[in-house]
């Protein structure tokens, strides 16, 4: 995994602390750098492109003369650089192969130093790990993320779940447990696969709310790190969520999380 760092900037005048992980690229303009980090704040600075480098660190990949990319943000490189947030990015065309080669690099850096120790082994050692889990209202499971030869994520295999995931997924346990999901289910949607793959190779906790195709139902979905190359999930049905407004606070804390107003712990 990345080690987390921060750097310290100076924009619209004031001091401002960056966590580096939540940096996604950085486009130039002369000595004027474009900060664009995770929710969709950008931090104006001035400083030099070597400078921004050398603060940023090798997690990032140079992609043309004035951008630099984060290797943690990237989903896949086509014609574009697709960001795993949905954006996209142009870069140089005849160093395609040279932005591919250090991408992979990266990401097999990072499932390379994956451990199985203190990994449950066995479905039973799964749910005794997992035992408070078991009766708890809304949907949980626990996955181990598989890649492809060229490090990419694919598709996901059930280590752990509860009743209640049964019931969401309309399956049996005992069907779920130990396959992956594209065996699963044959019209497997692979956006899911993008904000796992986030969470379990970059530490991140995320949030999806989508449509599942495979199960015909709205999802909210909560994903985190767990085990190394695994993440948890608590799926929720969205028909069954309501929102309660209980104070004044509340339609400004719902401004803050659907990312309409800046985050103050960036």
């Amino acid at each position: 995994m990345y080690k987390a760092k921060h750097i310290t900037i100076i924009s619209n005048k004031k001091k401002v602390v960056l966590n580096v992980s939540t940096i996604l690229y950085v486009l130039m303009m002369g000595n004027n750098a474009d900060i664009h980090v995770s929710g969709g704040t950008i931090y104006k600075t001035r400083m030099t492109f070597r400078e921004i480098e050398e603060k940023l660190g090798d997690g990032f990949i140079k992609i043309h003369r004035g951008g630099i990319v984060s290797a943690m943000a990237i989903h896949d490189i086509t014609d574009k650089i697709n960001l795993s947030n949905g954006e996209s990015l142009i870069y140089t065309q005849r160093k395609k192969n040279q932005i591919i080669e250090q991408f992979h690099a990266k990401q097999k850096r990072i499932i390379s130093s994956f451990s199985h120790a203190g990994i449950p082994v066995t479905d039973e050692e799964y749910r005794s790990h997992y035992s408070s889990f078991e009766n708890l209202p809304f949907a949980f499971t626990d996955i181990e993320m598989i890649f492809n030869e060229k490090r990419q994520a694919v598709d996901w295999i059930f280590r752990y779940g509860n009743p209640a995931l049964a019931k969401l997924e309309k399956m049996p346990l005992e069907r779920l447990i130990g396959s992956s999901f594209g065996s699963l289910f044959s019209n497997m949607d692979s956006k899911w696969l993008r904000s796992y793959e986030r969470a379990t190779l970059y530490g991140e906790t995320l949030e999806i709310i989508d449509y599942s195709p495979e199960i015909d139902t709205y999802l909210k979905v909560i994903c985190f790190p767990t085990f190394k190359g695994h993440c948890g999930c608590i799926l929720f049905n969205i028909s069954d969520i309501k929102f309660t407004k209980n104070s004044s606070d509340a339609e400004k804390a719902l401004m803050l999380y659907f990312g309409k107003l800046p985050d103050k712990n960036v």
